[in-house]
């Protein structure tokens, strides 16, 4: 599985089998999260063999079950873009390990100790991940038009960039991002909304591999 094809079968999941994640699963993914706290700034951390964060009102509310896995997505209290577009690369690697994920806002507790919270840190939100009971189901999307400007007839790498990151997951489906092309650059926004600024990084992620275009391509 190549990163456009973990895009397309990646749904989110909200119930979980309860065998804990191979041995080399584990590796690889704390592998990934060393890397990508090198490079930007955040402190993403595994958690595994948890029962008892998701077991709450609002994880019970939320339909969560068998969750026992999870990444916290830790970082400074601006770095709400930088978790959505680096922990989107965990989530899509984490597919394409056979793995399934949610991107999870409010519905978990926190439990003293799964984590480390430093000065001047806070805990944006959670990743919760494992073998899921099923693959999950695509949602509703906007059409392209309504997140996308383009003077002229839009290029085609434009075009895929804006139809990865329509498959990107938002919270409550909101969708708030757009994109517009200037020149050869591309100017990425968002409105306002729970998680928006998560979900423009998440967005952002999609569009470059849906392109093929390097973060560069952003104004």
């Amino acid at each position: 599985m190549n990163l456009i094809e973990a895009i397309m079968a990646r749904h989110s999941v909200r119930s979980y089998e309860t065998r804990p994640l191979a041995d080399d699963v584990v590796d690889k993914l704390q592998e990934s999260i060393n890397q990508y706290n090198t490079v930007s700034g955040l402190r993403m951390q595994l958690v595994t063999g948890d029962p008892e964060t998701f077991d709450c009102f609002w994880a019970h509310y939320g339909k969560f079950t068998g969750v026992t896995n999870y990444i916290a997505m830790v970082g400074a209290p601006d770095a709400a873009e930088l978790c959505g577009y680096y922990g989107e690369k965990l989530v899509l690697e984490a597919q394409m390990l056979g793995l399934n994920t949610c991107w999870v806002g409010l519905s978990y507790k926190k439990v003293p100790g799964r984590y480390t919270i430093a000065k001047g840190e806070k805990l944006h939100l959670v990743i919760a991940l494992g073998y899921g009971t099923t693959q999950g189901v695509m949602h509703k999307s906007k059409t392209i038009d309504k997140v996308s400007k383009c003077q002229g007839e839009m290029p085609k790498w434009f075009r895929a960039g804006v139809e990865a990151a329509l498959l990107a997951p938002t919270a409550v489906n909101q969708q708030k991002f757009r994109f517009e092309l200037i020149g050869d650059r591309v100017r990425a926004t968002t409105g306002w909304g729970f998680y928006s600024k998560v979900d423009l990084g998440i967005a952002k992620l999609h569009f470059e591999i849906g392109s093929g275009k390097p973060s560069s391509i952003w104004l």
